[in-house]
């Protein structure tokens, strides 16, 4: 008995895309110039965030993705607090085409484990003294674009010197 249409295509393998753990891998929290960084000012202090995904395969489906986050209020002298944080993922992505891989990596995946990251840094300036810090939201699409085009400006320029 030949099968239908419709098992013939609930037998093709659905992607899936899970977190199998979440994982602090670095943390620090420095406030150089506490107490006096704790008292009331005038004005905002001002406050710049770095953000960096990396990714690396750890055998057939499964990936381990870090989000670093580098976030500093104030500068030099007045620096109020500086906290590094490196948060991973080691996610499992089946039955996806490769040419989905990359996006899934450097966009998906860092969006899942971002609300963490970002609860450990308002924790760690809550803990600090200071004000819990609450990042924006990352749009991760527009930063893997530019990074995209970066490497792909590099390799031009690269292969233009070869």
């Amino acid at each position: 008995m030949a099968k239908s249409k419709k098992n013939a295509d609930t037998d093709a393998a659905a992607p899936v895309l899970s977190i199998l753990t979440q994982y602090i891998k670095d943390l620090s929290f420095e406030s150089p110039n506490a107490p006096q960084a704790l008292q009331a000012r005038e004005k905002a202090p001002a406050i710049n965030i770095n953000i960096g995904v990396n990714a690396a395969s750890l055998g057939k489906d499964d990936y381990d993705v870090t989000l670093a986050l580098d976030v500093k209020a104030g500068e030099d002298k007045d620096l109020l607090f500086n906290v590094e944080l490196i948060y991973g993922g080691v996610f499992k992505l089946q039955n996806f085409p490769q040419e989905h891989i990359t996006p899934l990596l450097f966009i998906e995946c860092p969006r899942l484990l971002f609300p963490f990251a970002r609860q450990i840094v308002a924790d760690a300036t809550r803990n600090g003294g200071f004000p819990p810090l609450m990042i924006d939201p990352v749009d991760f699409a527009t930063l893997f674009q530019r990074r995209m085009a970066e490497e792909n400006a590099m390799a031009q320029t690269e292969g233009g010197h070869a």
